[in-house]
């Protein structure tokens, strides 16, 4: 089973041609995917409302499950806007 993820491109695109890196595809060189970067921003919400509250318990594995599926929420959410 070979799914493709929509990552969202890269997170902080770079116009200009001079700022990729020789030898690197345009990708290598922009940095985090936007997916990423999503998930970390939820990641953080959700570590410091847990956290503060109950502490992790050892569930941090599923808060970042929990993050990247934020993540995608806001990529499909996206897709969606006029």
């Amino acid at each position: 089973m070979n799914t493709t993820q929509n990552n969202g491109g890269p997170a902080f695109p770079q116009a200009s041609p001079e700022m990729v890196i020789t030898g690197q595809s345009i990708e290598e060189t922009q940095g985090m995917s936007l997916r990423d970067y999503f998930a970390g921003m939820a990641l953080q919400g959700l570590l410091a409302h847990i956290i503060g509250v109950e502490g992790a318990n050892g569930r941090t594995s599923k808060y970042a499950e929990r993050a990247y599926c934020y993540a995608d929420a806001m990529l499909a959410a996206r897709k969606e806007q006029p």
